[in-house]
């Protein structure tokens, strides 16, 4: 099944994709929540009410509504660093013996097709395509060998960094430099696990103005989706909506010769097999 959020009159609204346009979920039976949130808090059971609701449910126009971020309100933003195989050698570095872990504010989250904003105070501003693993149940000290039980589906995700912010700042600013607002495109759809299969075989595509920049398969992941979550989740508590990033493969433009970023006129695309096509235009901001 794959799920969207879209803006109601109220707020965000959750919705299933069908070949003949978004079913409103709660619109259809008032016993489902409203929210995408709510809606993962049910677990395996509120998926299947919901898809068996979206096959009888009156359809929206997808033209009609303006699309939110598949989880429009999700408690943490985790992300992941130099976590392909492949990206690790291109920059030179071993392959953490741990993954590497940090966040971006909540204020950074953006839907397909939102514009991502060129900051004035950056010039080095890169892309990143990655795969996110949507949380359903959550929970602490989650073992291993069921940590994939934890996760109700899979976005198409862009972890937008300023590399001048990153990098060269005093210390090191991976959240500054990775938080600006926008500088996290989340969708179209979120496709449920049983969907998607095995998270760890998928091409994962990245192209800027219709040029690939990255190509490469989440097989090349040091870490898996069921590590990261047994991992993250000895330090904080997991909460259905929680997003985790899972890194990025080779070919971002800070490797590149010259480097390449992000000027106002691209579009990009993030392309993930059988999850979709995440595109964001992107603009200079006017203030």
């Amino acid at each position: 099944m794959r799920l969207v959020s879209y803006q109601g009159p109220s707020g965000p609204r959750a919705a299933a994709v069908t070949q003949h346009g978004y079913v409103d979920l709660n619109a259809a039976d008032a016993t489902l929540p409203a929210s995408m949130n709510e809606l993962l808090a049910l677990g395996r059971t509120g998926l299947d009410r919901a898809a068996a609701v979206s096959r009888v449910g009156q359809p929206i126009n997808p033209s009609s509504v303006k699309l939110l971020p598949p989880v429009p309100t999700p408690q943490k933003i985790i992300c992941i660093g130099l976590n392909y195989a492949d990206h690790a050698r291109e920059t030179g570095k071993q392959p953490p013996p741990e993954p590497v872990v940090f966040c971006k504010f909540l204020s950074a989250l953006s839907a397909h097709g939102w514009p991502i904003v060129l900051p004035a105070v950056s010039n080095e501003v890169d892309y990143e395509a990655e795969l996110v693993a949507v949380i359903g149940r959550g929970g602490k000290n989650i073992p291993l060998a069921t940590a994939a039980d934890h996760v109700a589906g899979y976005c198409c995700g862009h972890d937008v960094s300023a590399r001048d912010w990153q990098i060269p700042k005093p210390g090191g600013q991976w959240l500054l430099g990775k938080s600006f607002d926008t500088f996290a495109p989340l969708g179209p759809e979120l496709v449920t696990s049983d969907e998607v299969g095995d998270p760890g075989k998928l091409r994962i595509q990245l192209r800027l103005n219709g040029r690939t920049m990255q190509d490469s398969t989440t097989e090349q992941l040091i870490f898996s989706v069921p590590q990261l979550i047994a991992y993250i989740s000895q330090v904080c508590t997991l909460a259905p909506g929680d997003l985790i990033y899972t890194g990025t493969p080779p070919g971002v433009g800070a490797a590149r010769r010259p480097p390449v970023f992000l000027k106002a006129g691209d579009l990009v695309e993030v392309e993930i097999e059988r999850i979709g096509v995440l595109s964001n235009p992107v603009i200079a901001a006017t203030a």
